[in-house]
């Protein structure tokens, strides 16, 4: 019961402390003891509140193996993130993919997105963002990982069932760059997991969030579930994940904070936050295949008449009078590092030839 005494101390108020006679070695209190003086005592704290701390802190000390699952995650998979957020092409080109959700149908969006962008120029390669990225679905994972295996050979095996690549000419062949972050969870952390594997790509960030787990879910009464982790799930090459997550290859590790921001607007200056600039899923159209394209630009009244009376669009102006517009910056720190990695990659491919 010690370990159960440590994490219900560790739940309690910041207004609650412990008091240890010097000299006498320490004993954890019985937790109920200490519930019931603080039940009783403390001013201010209703039942509820009580409760909820303990419950938090007994939840938060055995994360990630022990968390919550909503009612509404379970219910309604409506409301969650879509399993394909953006599709966008960096220059290079690069083609990025943002992956909300990790669930049915995302292979098919994978594979369709990147035919659309390959049709105007074949990308030099590919990013596969899995930041903030979750889903429990593992067959749709192993779906995603088949579609860069060319051999047949077992991917994944999540314990009630178990999945493996096919054959194929037609397998997706450019070089990917993961990346992910300590909100990376379940089936997405497989998935970067399975790439890396097999051989795909490397995986930039931080550690994952280390949910990638064989579970039981125990339903409670508020409408709840207490997902409890038994084993970690094991790839193809006999490898096991476990509750310290993935690892990444490179590590590029910034602040949530920073990151967020980064994750939204991955141009945005935060050295200037004053400054505006454009977020990144309007200056990059989520339709496949469109590229980082700068505005147009603006002209004055006398050029306007001109240009009705020409019939020319001199905002697309680009003669030796007209000054280029200043590239934008990608100042995400994880991403920047993928697209250096992936462009020095098409270099060396390039000096090697065919």
């Amino acid at each position: 019961m010690t370990w159960l005494n440590r994490i219900w101390l560790a739940a309690l108020p910041p207004l609650v402390f412990l008091a240890t006679p010097a000299g006498l070695a320490r004993q954890a209190p019985d937790p109920a003891e200490v519930y019931a003086i603080i039940h009783t005592n403390l001013t201010g704290i209703t039942d509820a509140q009580l409760q909820t701390a303990a419950v938090d802190g007994l939840v938060k000390e055995l994360q990630p193996r022990v968390w919550l699952v909503g009612e509404a995650a379970v219910t309604n998979a409506a409301t969650r993130a879509p399993v394909l957020r953006q599709a966008t092409v960096f220059d290079g080109p690069v083609a990025y993919f943002r992956i909300g959700r990790v669930g049915p149908g995302l292979a098919q969006d994978l594979r369709s997105a990147y035919a659309a962008m390959a049709r105007t120029n074949a990308p030099a390669g590919l990013v596969l963002d899995l930041r903030f990225a979750d889903g429990d679905d593992y067959p749709a994972a192993a779906a995603v990982a088949d579609l860069f295996t060319a051999k047949a050979q077992p991917l994944l095996d999540w314990g009630t069932g178990s999945a493996s690549a096919t054959q194929k000419e037609e397998a997706l062949k450019p070089p990917v760059a993961i990346l992910v972050n300590h909100q990376t969870a379940e089936a997405a952390e497989a998935l970067a997991a399975m790439l890396r594997d097999v051989g795909a790509g490397l995986v930039i960030g931080t550690n994952t969030a280390g949910r990638a787990m064989r579970t039981e879910d125990f339903p409670l009464s508020n409408g709840q579930r207490l997902r409890i982790a038994r084993t970690g799930i094991k790839l193809g090459s006999g490898a096991v994940l476990s509750a310290a997550g993935v690892e990444p290859d490179i590590r590029v590790a910034v602040s949530a904070r920073d990151e967020q921001a980064y994750w939204t607007d991955p141009f945005k200056d935060l050295a200037n936050t004053n400054r505006p600039t454009a977020s990144a899923d309007t200056a990059s159209s989520n339709v496949p295949g469109a590229t980082n394209r700068p505005p147009r630009r603006r002209i004055n009244e006398a050029e306007l008449v001109r240009e009705r009376r020409e019939g020319v669009d001199l905002s697309l102006d680009t003669g030796p009078d007209r000054a280029e517009p200043a590239p934008r910056v990608v100042r995400d720190p994880a991403l920047a590092r993928a697209l250096d990695l992936i462009k020095g990659l098409a270099v060396v491919r390039q000096l090697r030839g065919p």
